[in-house]
């Protein structure tokens, strides 16, 4: 009997194989020969699943930004799932720190993500890709800004379209210099960043309920 093969199962096979990759050696190395070694396939067998490369790094890029926006949406339910009275505070700062590199997954997904993006620059087909997670995290931090300010939590006069832009932009940066200079900063030099800008944010001492 003829063998049966899982084309998404196979796609999603090779898209792990770029983003291998690309996370030992760099993006300009995940060619579809080097992408079809890694998974131990032949290169026509990867043009039978991809019309051609940008297809490939699309859908990889897509995969990447499917893994931290299905990490991102767990923390969100257990915001929601934090009843008023409790330490809201704490869950709102874990929901924000998964966009940052604190562990060794999530400083390869970031290293990743900043090359993708990178790349997207100078090929507009990754354009759209890259603008669907930056758009995701800047609306979570609208909704999570409003929420605080409509609970007290936060400062009455707080400017929330301002502030959605400081807080995706801080933690835009703190990933950044992350991956281009981790000994410099830590993921506890992260965390404490991100406190603190919480902290300026809040109606007083610090806490939101």
């Amino acid at each position: 009997m003829p063998k049966i093969v899982d084309r998404e199962a196979r796609r999603q096979a090779v898209a792990d194989a770029v983003l291998r990759v690309a996370a030992r050696h760099g993006l300009e190395h995940a060619s579809l020969r080097n992408v079809a070694e890694e998974a131990g396939l032949a290169v026509g067998s990867v043009r039978h699943y991809f019309d051609d490369h940008s297809e490939l790094m699309l859908f990889a890029m897509g995969e990447l930004a499917r893994r931290i926006e299905l990490r991102v949406r767990e923390r969100a339910v257990h915001l929601l799932a934090t009843p008023p009275g409790a330490d809201r505070r704490t869950a709102v700062e874990e929901l924000l720190a998964e966009f940052l590199p604190l562990d060794t997954a999530r400083h390869e997904e970031a290293a990743l993500w900043l090359a993708f993006t990178t790349a997207a620059r100078l090929r507009p087909e990754l354009r759209p890709r890259a603008d669907e997670l930056n758009d995701g995290m800047r609306e979570l931090i609208t909704r999570v800004l409003t929420e605080g300010r409509r609970s007290g939590s936060l400062r009455e006069d707080l400017d929330v379209p301002l502030e959605t832009v400081r807080l995706a932009a801080l933690l835009d940066g703190l990933a950044l210099h992350a991956v281009v200079q981790p000994s410099h900063v830590t993921p506890e030099a992260m965390r404490g960043v991100l406190s603190r800008h919480l902290d300026s944010l809040a109606r007083g001492a610090g806490m939101w309920t």
